[in-house]
């Protein structure tokens, strides 16, 4: 029988040279001899930082001993009998004699593994995804990047692999389910490296995720399901209060096909605003929902590393340092920071003419010279006005039009350090920090591309902030403009069978207003797709 145990560790045990070392460690906590230590697995591990004289790691291991060999375990150290984790179980499904096959919108985290367990209980669903399959899509925006016209068809917003696609590729979560560690093993079985099986904070990279992409969406395609690129979802036939059909739209044809099905996956992604207009139009509930808008905020990746690790900052078995902050400002609205990239850079997220909006992302190596954050403001739905359930999205949409106009109406980013910032300065600033935008900036007083209740939540928020972590609010840290698409300002209304109000039309992960985030988007895929494959069983 295996045990189970948490165990600190020296940085230099977390080495992989140093599995002696690690061994012994193990062992020196448990209170039996290395000798006696017959297999031993590491099974989580993570980084305690709390103290910056004694920064080490904390790991979970399963251990097998020797027969006879009793453990003394350390003080603060608990084992008990090791479970292995559950694997995941799909049931086989099957269509009554003429039923249509059901039809997922959209291939982020939500619809590709809602999908994939479709397709593997035998229900051959129809994906359909309105931007460009992954390799296409790399090179629409590095053209972008480059200076290229925005593709409103594919971008960082729309096309494989949902936006999650160009980002850190971060999978903590703040969820709670058994199916985080079957997302974490489908993504290595799609390629990703097997360290996120064990890193209390798992990432992939978007170099990496490019591949995992692919390969999840082939292991679709292998299991019995068709995906369709450049293929937009523009209405839903409804009859006596349930889907019967969908409409579908050849995105360089512009031609439409009226697909048969009784149940819609919506896995839109949050930036689907037409097909929220769409679905309001058909009669689906909405509901407004919390939201954020804010920056992206740059530092040098060196500064977070010493803020966070102190003297051990350099050791190579540390990497680059992440953060995550949140404070309330004295009325109690929320400032937070969200996807963090360390060694990282700012990208172009704009997905619509005439509005820009920014994001993050890091490679898998998080090698780059900046790390970046979002730094955002919560917008409550009593901040908008009117009734309207889409008024977040006339929100966002005023917002990033502002910001374009500000950046010069060619998607150059407005720019501004944290002091010209806080003392209302505009103008070129003297600051190491080199801007990671694409396209590059324009510096300019970011006042006047944010509401005044976010500018103002921003500059009490920063020496707030700064204690938290020293040296968050450096004068020469440049923020870049704007960010808006962090998460849904809208909700589509679903009942405990996750369907809305209209029978058959399943919203699921960050467009339905149900995720915030890679793995919670693909954790409510899969949910959904039980709830699917249980009526048809």
């Amino acid at each position: 029988m295996m045990q189970a145990a948490n165990v600190p560790v020296s940085l230099d045990a977390l080495l992989p040279e140093n599995a002696g070392l690690f061994r012994r460690e193990v062992a020196r906590a448990l209170g039996v001899k290395a000798a006696q230590v017959s297999d031993v697995r590491l099974l989580k591990r993570s980084i305690d930082a709390r103290k910056k004289s004694h920064v080490h790691g904390v790991v979970t291991v399963a251990v097998k001993l020797a027969e006879g060999a009793r453990v003394a375990p350390a003080r603060g150290v608990a084992v008990k009998p090791y479970e292995p984790p559950a694997p995941l179980e799909v049931p086989t499904a099957t269509l009554s004699p003429g039923e249509p096959r059901p039809l997922v919108v959209g291939t982020g985290p939500a619809g590709l593994f809602c999908a994939l367990y479709l397709a593997r209980a035998g229900l051959r669903p129809l994906v359909v995804e309105r931007g460009a399959a992954v390799d296409e899509r790399v090179e629409i925006v590095e053209a972008f990047n480059a200076g290229a016209p925005l593709d409103a068809v594919t971008n960082i917003q729309f096309g494989e692999g949902g936006a999650g696609t160009f980002s850190d590729g971060k999978l903590n979560s703040g969820i709670k389910s058994p199916h985080i560690r079957h997302v974490l093993e489908a993504f290595v079985e799609a390629g990703a490296p097997d360290d996120i099986l064990v890193d209390a904070k798992p990432h992939i990279g978007t170099d990496l995720l490019v591949d995992v992409v692919r390969n999840l969406r082939r292991a679709i395609e292998a299991a019995g399901g068709e995906v369709r690129f450049l293929t937009r979802l523009v209405d839903v036939e409804v009859e006596d209060g349930a889907v019967v059909g969908a409409v579908l739209e050849d995105e360089r044809t512009g031609a439409t096909e009226i697909v048969a099905t009784n149940r819609v996956v919506l896995a839109c992604g949050h930036s689907a605003r037409d097909t929220f207009q769409m679905v309001s139009r058909a009669g689906v509930v909405l509901e407004r929902k919390p939201f954020a808008v804010g920056v992206r905020i740059e530092h040098p990746q060196v500064l977070i590393n010493q803020a966070q690790y102190g003297p051990a900052a350099a050791h190579p078995a540390l990497g680059a340092a992440d953060y995550k902050l949140a404070v309330k400002t004295s009325d109690g609205r929320g400032v937070y920071t969200f996807c963090m990239c360390p060694g990282g850079e700012v990208v172009a997220a704009a997905s619509e003419a005439g509005g820009l909006c920014v994001n993050g992302m890091s490679r898998h190596a998080r090698a780059g010279k900046n790390a970046n954050s979002a730094l955002l403001v919560e917008v409550r739905p009593d901040d908008l006005p009117g009734e309207d359930p889409l008024e977040g999205v006339t929100f966002q949409r005023h917002w990033e039009h502002a910001a374009f106009d500000l950046g010069g109406f060619s998607y150059l980013a407005p720019a501004q350090t944290v002091k010209q910032f806080r003392a209302g300065m505009a103008g070129a600033p003297s600051t190491e920090v080199k801007p990671t935008y694409p396209r590059g900036v324009v510096w300019a007083d970011l006042h006047q591309c944010l509401p005044p209740f976010v500018t103002d939540a921003l500059e009490e928020a920063f020496p707030l902030l700064d204690r938290r972590l020293a040296g968050f609010a450096h004068p020469q840290a440049v923020m870049t403009g704007i960010e808006a698409r962090s998460s849904s300002p809208v909700r589509l209304v679903r009942d405990e069978r996750f369907q809305t109000n209209i029978a058959g039309l399943y919203p699921c992960g960050e467009g339905g207003g149900y995720a915030g985030g890679i793995m919670s988007a693909a954790v409510d895929g899969l949910r959904v797709a039980e709830a699917i494959v249980g009526e048809c069983s």
